[in-house]
C-alpha cells in the first residue's frame, strides 16, 4: 500500500460541513479532491462525521445519493434516511443492539429515518416496531 499524505484538515472540515446542505460546494470540493468522499471529521468527544453522515441526518437525499455514486461507504444511518428497508433489516437482524448506537452528533437511527420523510416511512415504522 502506498503511503499517501493525509488530506488537508481544513478541506475535510469544510467538506463535511457543506455536506449538510450545500450541494454545489460538495460537487466542487469532490471534483478537487475525490478522496474526500470517505473523509471523517472529528468534532470532538468521539463525535465523528463523514459527508454521507452529514447529508443523512439532514435528510439531504440528493447529496447522499451523489456521495454514494462517487464511492461513499453506505452505513445504516444513510440506509435508514434513504428508505433502504432491506439494508436496515439485514443489519439489525445481525446486530440488534445497533438500533441504539447513536450516529453523528448523537442523532438516533429513528431520527435519520424521520429525516428521510415519505421515502423512509417504512423504515421508520419498522424501527418503531422493534
Amino acid at each position: 500500500m502506498d503511503n499517501k499524505p493525509a488530506l488537508d484538515l481544513k478541506l475535510v472540515e469544510e467538506f463535511v460541513g457543506v455536506s449538510h446542505g450545500n450541494f454545489e460546494r460538495v460537487k466542487e470540493l469532490l471534483a478537487q479532491e475525490p478522496a474526500l468522499v470517505n473523509a471523517t471529521w472529528d468534532w470532538g468527544g468521539g463525535d465523528f462525521e463523514t459527508a454521507l453522515g452529514a447529508a443523512s441526518h439532514m435528510g439531504n437525499k440528493a447529496i447522499a445519493n451523489f456521495l454514494l455514486e462517487h464511492g461513499a461507504r453506505i452505513d445504516i444511518f444513510a440506509a435508514a434516511m434513504l428508505g433502504k428497508l432491506e439494508i436496515v433489516k439485514a443489519a439489525l437482524s445481525l446486530y440488534p443492539d445497533a438500533i441504539d448506537i447513536p450516529g453523528p452528533h448523537g442523532i438516533p437511527l429513528t431520527d435519520h429515518a424521520e429525516a428521510g420523510a415519505e421515502e423512509a416511512k417504512a423504515v421508520l415504522e419498522y424501527l418503531n416496531s422493534l
